[in-house]
Protein backbone atom coordinates (compact mmCIF):
# COMPACT_ATOMS: atom_id res chain seq x y z
CA UNK A 1 0.00 0.00 0.00
CA UNK A 2 1.38 3.28 -1.02
CA UNK A 3 2.01 5.88 1.88
CA UNK A 4 0.09 9.01 1.13
CA UNK A 5 1.00 10.91 3.96
CA UNK A 6 2.97 14.01 3.57
CA UNK A 7 5.17 15.92 6.06
CA UNK A 8 3.18 17.36 9.44
CA UNK A 9 0.17 15.62 8.41
CA UNK A 10 -0.86 13.73 11.42
CA UNK A 11 0.11 14.94 14.80
CA UNK A 12 0.77 10.82 15.75
CA UNK A 13 3.38 9.39 12.48
CA UNK A 14 5.32 10.77 10.24
CA UNK A 15 5.40 10.93 6.47
CA UNK A 16 7.70 7.72 6.74
CA UNK A 17 5.41 6.06 9.43
CA UNK A 18 7.86 6.91 12.19
CA UNK A 19 6.48 7.49 15.76
CA UNK A 20 6.26 11.52 16.06
CA UNK A 21 8.38 13.25 18.42
CA UNK A 22 6.16 14.67 21.41
CA UNK A 23 7.24 16.56 24.83
CA UNK A 24 5.51 15.98 28.05
CA UNK A 25 4.69 19.10 30.16
CA UNK A 26 6.33 19.41 33.26
CA UNK A 27 4.74 22.13 34.85
CA UNK A 28 4.96 26.18 34.26
CA UNK A 29 8.27 27.74 34.29
CA UNK A 30 6.94 30.40 31.88
CA UNK A 31 3.60 31.71 31.07
CA UNK A 32 3.28 34.31 28.31
CA UNK A 33 0.53 36.41 27.44
CA UNK A 34 0.42 37.63 23.61
CA UNK A 35 -1.11 41.22 24.72
CA UNK A 36 -2.17 41.43 20.51
CA UNK A 37 -0.75 41.11 17.67
CA UNK A 38 -1.25 44.96 16.72
CA UNK A 39 2.41 46.48 16.23
CA UNK A 40 3.68 49.54 14.99
CA UNK A 41 5.87 48.07 12.70
CA UNK A 42 5.65 45.34 10.42
CA UNK A 43 8.70 43.33 10.33
CA UNK A 44 9.58 41.72 6.81
CA UNK A 45 9.32 38.42 8.59
CA UNK A 46 7.87 38.52 11.50
CA UNK A 47 7.45 35.12 13.68
CA UNK A 48 3.57 35.64 13.91
CA UNK A 49 2.77 38.62 11.01
CA UNK A 50 2.05 41.22 13.38
CA UNK A 51 1.64 44.71 12.09
CA UNK A 52 0.03 47.94 12.25
CA UNK A 53 -2.93 45.99 10.89
CA UNK A 54 -3.11 42.31 11.98
CA UNK A 55 -5.51 41.86 14.63
CA UNK A 56 -6.35 38.43 14.51
CA UNK A 57 -5.22 37.73 18.21
CA UNK A 58 -7.12 40.90 19.86
CA UNK A 59 -6.13 42.89 22.50
CA UNK A 60 -5.79 41.02 25.93
CA UNK A 61 -7.73 42.75 28.45
CA UNK A 62 -6.76 43.01 32.33
CA UNK A 63 -9.63 41.32 33.48
CA UNK A 64 -8.49 38.19 30.86
CA UNK A 65 -5.03 38.54 32.25
CA UNK A 66 -6.12 38.47 36.13
CA UNK A 67 -8.13 34.90 35.80
CA UNK A 68 -4.95 33.27 34.55
CA UNK A 69 -2.90 34.84 37.08
CA UNK A 70 -4.97 33.50 39.63
CA UNK A 71 -5.23 29.98 38.16
CA UNK A 72 -1.69 29.91 37.93
CA UNK A 73 -1.27 30.52 41.54
CA UNK A 74 -4.04 27.94 42.68
CA UNK A 75 -1.98 25.51 40.01
CA UNK A 76 1.81 25.68 40.38
CA UNK A 77 3.94 25.94 43.40
CA UNK A 78 6.66 26.52 41.29
CA UNK A 79 8.50 29.50 40.19
CA UNK A 80 6.99 31.09 36.87
CA UNK A 81 8.10 33.57 35.02
CA UNK A 82 5.18 35.89 33.37
CA UNK A 83 6.05 36.47 29.73
CA UNK A 84 4.47 39.14 27.84
CA UNK A 85 4.73 39.56 23.86
CA UNK A 86 2.83 40.55 20.98
CA UNK A 87 2.72 42.41 18.98
CA UNK A 88 4.27 45.58 20.50
CA UNK A 89 3.17 44.78 24.00
CA UNK A 90 2.81 48.90 24.74
CA UNK A 91 0.27 49.15 22.24
CA UNK A 92 -1.92 47.26 24.65
CA UNK A 93 -4.15 50.10 26.57
CA UNK A 94 -4.41 47.50 30.08
CA UNK A 95 -0.61 46.87 30.09
CA UNK A 96 0.82 48.87 32.32
CA UNK A 97 -1.99 47.86 34.66
CA UNK A 98 -1.14 44.03 33.31
CA UNK A 99 2.71 45.10 34.83
CA UNK A 100 1.30 46.41 38.07
CA UNK A 101 -0.50 43.22 38.57
CA UNK A 102 2.45 40.83 38.49
CA UNK A 103 4.55 43.21 40.53
CA UNK A 104 2.00 43.19 43.21
CA UNK A 105 2.16 39.57 43.37
CA UNK A 106 6.16 39.53 43.39
CA UNK A 107 6.26 37.62 39.33
CA UNK A 108 9.58 37.98 37.49
CA UNK A 109 8.33 39.62 34.58
CA UNK A 110 9.81 39.47 30.71
CA UNK A 111 8.72 42.37 28.39
CA UNK A 112 9.00 41.67 24.70
CA UNK A 113 9.31 44.95 22.78
CA UNK A 114 10.91 47.12 20.08
CA UNK A 115 11.56 49.96 22.68
CA UNK A 116 10.40 52.24 20.04
CA UNK A 117 7.50 55.20 20.47
CA UNK A 118 4.84 52.74 21.93
CA UNK A 119 7.18 52.23 25.10
CA UNK A 120 8.69 55.84 25.11
CA UNK A 121 5.02 56.84 25.44
CA UNK A 122 4.58 55.13 28.58
CA UNK A 123 7.77 56.23 30.11
CA UNK A 124 5.16 58.34 33.26
CA UNK A 125 3.53 55.07 33.66
CA UNK A 126 6.20 53.22 34.19
CA UNK A 127 8.25 55.85 36.25
CA UNK A 128 5.53 55.03 38.61
CA UNK A 129 5.65 51.33 38.64
CA UNK A 130 9.46 51.73 39.18
CA UNK A 131 9.00 53.88 42.16
CA UNK A 132 6.38 51.40 43.88
CA UNK A 133 7.92 48.08 43.07
CA UNK A 134 11.48 48.52 41.80
CA UNK A 135 13.30 47.95 38.99
CA UNK A 136 14.80 44.56 39.40
CA UNK A 137 11.73 42.14 38.42
CA UNK A 138 11.42 43.41 34.60
CA UNK A 139 13.56 42.65 32.08
CA UNK A 140 12.98 44.15 28.79
CA UNK A 141 14.27 41.82 26.25
CA UNK A 142 14.77 44.23 23.04
CA UNK A 143 14.79 43.04 19.74
CA UNK A 144 17.75 44.24 18.09
CA UNK A 145 17.70 42.08 14.71
CA UNK A 146 21.47 42.39 13.90
CA UNK A 147 23.99 44.62 15.20
CA UNK A 148 24.77 46.36 12.18
CA UNK A 149 22.34 49.44 11.20
CA UNK A 150 21.39 47.92 7.89
CA UNK A 151 21.02 44.85 8.00
CA UNK A 152 18.62 45.95 10.86
CA UNK A 153 16.38 47.66 8.98
CA UNK A 154 16.13 45.33 6.02
CA UNK A 155 14.40 43.38 8.30
CA UNK A 156 12.23 46.48 10.34
CA UNK A 157 12.06 48.84 7.71
CA UNK A 158 13.98 52.33 7.55
CA UNK A 159 13.79 54.87 10.45
CA UNK A 160 13.26 51.63 12.47
CA UNK A 161 16.72 52.14 14.19
CA UNK A 162 17.16 54.92 16.00
CA UNK A 163 13.84 55.00 18.01
CA UNK A 164 14.60 51.72 18.95
CA UNK A 165 18.51 52.56 20.09
CA UNK A 166 16.62 55.59 22.08
CA UNK A 167 14.28 53.50 24.03
CA UNK A 168 17.62 51.45 24.81
CA UNK A 169 19.24 53.89 26.06
CA UNK A 170 16.41 55.07 28.46
CA UNK A 171 15.97 51.66 29.86
CA UNK A 172 19.77 51.57 30.41
CA UNK A 173 19.48 54.94 32.38
CA UNK A 174 17.10 53.73 34.45
CA UNK A 175 18.65 50.20 35.53
CA UNK A 176 16.73 47.80 33.95
CA UNK A 177 17.43 44.56 33.07
CA UNK A 178 18.38 44.40 29.42
CA UNK A 179 18.52 41.37 27.18
CA UNK A 180 18.23 41.08 23.80
CA UNK A 181 16.80 39.52 20.89
CA UNK A 182 18.95 38.94 17.37
CA UNK A 183 18.83 37.32 14.09
CA UNK A 184 20.65 34.99 12.28
CA UNK A 185 20.12 37.55 9.23
CA UNK A 186 24.16 37.17 7.87
CA UNK A 187 26.04 34.55 6.83
CA UNK A 188 28.63 34.58 9.92
CA UNK A 189 29.15 32.05 12.66
CA UNK A 190 27.28 32.06 15.86
CA UNK A 191 30.73 33.60 17.55
CA UNK A 192 31.08 36.24 14.49
CA UNK A 193 27.65 37.29 15.55
CA UNK A 194 27.73 37.65 19.33
CA UNK A 195 31.07 39.32 19.06
CA UNK A 196 29.51 41.87 16.36
CA UNK A 197 26.78 42.91 19.16
CA UNK A 198 29.45 42.68 21.54
CA UNK A 199 31.01 45.69 20.32
CA UNK A 200 27.32 47.66 19.69
CA UNK A 201 26.60 46.93 23.24
CA UNK A 202 30.15 48.20 24.81
CA UNK A 203 29.25 51.46 22.62
CA UNK A 204 25.95 52.01 24.19
CA UNK A 205 27.45 51.07 27.52
CA UNK A 206 25.07 48.09 27.96
CA UNK A 207 25.55 45.54 30.96
CA UNK A 208 24.80 42.57 28.04
CA UNK A 209 26.67 39.59 27.76
CA UNK A 210 26.62 38.77 24.04
CA UNK A 211 28.13 35.39 24.84
CA UNK A 212 25.50 34.75 27.50
CA UNK A 213 22.24 32.86 25.21
CA UNK A 214 20.12 34.15 28.40
CA UNK A 215 21.33 37.49 27.79
CA UNK A 216 21.55 37.73 24.11
CA UNK A 217 19.38 35.33 22.37
CA UNK A 218 19.70 34.34 18.36
CA UNK A 219 16.74 33.42 16.89
CA UNK A 220 17.23 31.02 14.07
CA UNK A 221 15.45 32.72 10.66
CA UNK A 222 11.87 30.59 9.81
CA UNK A 223 10.92 30.33 6.50
CA UNK A 224 7.81 28.46 6.12
CA UNK A 225 8.69 26.81 2.75
CA UNK A 226 12.09 25.48 3.06
CA UNK A 227 12.04 21.64 3.50
CA UNK A 228 12.92 20.32 7.19
CA UNK A 229 12.65 17.25 8.89
CA UNK A 230 10.26 15.86 10.95
CA UNK A 231 11.50 15.11 14.43
CA UNK A 232 10.83 11.17 15.50
CA UNK A 233 10.81 9.85 18.47
CA UNK A 234 14.10 8.23 18.00
CA UNK A 235 15.83 11.82 17.16
CA UNK A 236 16.16 12.53 20.47
CA UNK A 237 19.21 10.29 21.05
CA UNK A 238 19.81 10.65 17.92
CA UNK A 239 20.66 14.30 18.15
CA UNK A 240 21.65 14.34 21.73
CA UNK A 241 18.69 16.69 22.29
CA UNK A 242 16.24 16.07 25.85
CA UNK A 243 12.66 16.67 25.01
CA UNK A 244 12.32 18.20 28.14
CA UNK A 245 14.32 21.19 27.32
CA UNK A 246 11.85 22.41 24.72
CA UNK A 247 10.23 25.23 24.95
CA UNK A 248 6.80 23.10 25.17
CA UNK A 249 7.95 21.23 28.19
CA UNK A 250 7.59 23.97 30.57
CA UNK A 251 5.68 26.96 29.11
CA UNK A 252 1.82 28.09 27.30
CA UNK A 253 0.83 30.92 25.86
CA UNK A 254 -2.76 32.72 26.09
CA UNK A 255 -3.86 34.01 23.18
CA UNK A 256 -7.28 35.67 22.01
CA UNK A 257 -8.79 35.41 18.81
CA UNK A 258 -10.75 37.96 17.28
CA UNK A 259 -14.43 37.35 17.44
CA UNK A 260 -13.99 35.16 20.63
CA UNK A 261 -15.16 35.51 23.85
CA UNK A 262 -12.52 34.02 25.84
CA UNK A 263 -8.99 33.58 25.57
CA UNK A 264 -7.62 30.17 24.61
CA UNK A 265 -4.21 28.61 25.68
CA UNK A 266 -1.64 27.24 23.02
CA UNK A 267 1.65 25.30 23.11
CA UNK A 268 3.78 27.94 22.42
CA UNK A 269 4.50 31.58 21.24
CA UNK A 270 5.50 30.48 17.69
CA UNK A 271 1.98 28.60 16.94
CA UNK A 272 -0.54 31.29 17.94
CA UNK A 273 -3.36 30.62 14.76
CA UNK A 274 -2.83 26.58 14.19
CA UNK A 275 -5.93 24.82 15.84
CA UNK A 276 -4.13 22.00 16.46
CA UNK A 277 -2.45 23.45 18.93
CA UNK A 278 -5.15 25.46 20.96
CA UNK A 279 -5.20 23.04 23.94
CA UNK A 280 -8.48 24.29 25.91
CA UNK A 281 -9.35 27.67 27.86
CA UNK A 282 -7.70 27.28 31.06
CA UNK A 283 -3.96 26.33 32.31
CA UNK A 284 -5.27 22.90 33.49
CA UNK A 285 -6.32 21.86 30.15
CA UNK A 286 -3.42 22.91 28.49
CA UNK A 287 -1.29 20.83 30.88
CA UNK A 288 -1.00 18.16 28.12
CA UNK A 289 1.83 16.50 25.93
CA UNK A 290 2.56 18.31 22.71
CA UNK A 291 3.49 16.35 19.74
CA UNK A 292 5.83 18.52 17.29
CA UNK A 293 4.36 18.24 14.39
CA UNK A 294 5.07 21.85 12.76
CA UNK A 295 8.10 22.97 11.11
CA UNK A 296 8.67 25.54 13.38
CA UNK A 297 8.99 22.56 16.18
CA UNK A 298 12.10 21.09 13.96
CA UNK A 299 13.65 23.92 12.51
CA UNK A 300 13.59 26.63 15.39
CA UNK A 301 13.36 24.59 18.80
CA UNK A 302 14.83 21.15 18.47
CA UNK A 303 17.27 21.63 15.34
CA UNK A 304 17.82 25.53 16.14
CA UNK A 305 17.95 24.96 19.73
CA UNK A 306 16.03 28.08 20.20
CA UNK A 307 13.68 28.79 23.18
CA UNK A 308 11.56 32.14 23.37
CA UNK A 309 11.67 31.64 27.28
Amino acid sequence: MTNTLVKFSNPLITKDGDQRAFVDFDGFKTLWFNTGTLCNIACSNCYIESSPRNDRLVYLSFADVVEFLDELENLSRKTCEIGFTGGEPFLNPDFLKMLEECLRRNLSIMVLTNAMRPLQNKIKGLLQLKESFGAEKIVFRVSIDHYDKDLHEVERGVGTWDPMIKGLKWLRDNKYTINVAGRSLSRESDNECREGYKTLFEDLGLQVDAHNPSELVIFPEMDITVDVPEITTSCWEILSVRPETQMCASSRMVVKRKGQERPTVVSCTLLPYEEEFELGKTLSEASKKIYLNHQHCSKFCVLGGASCS
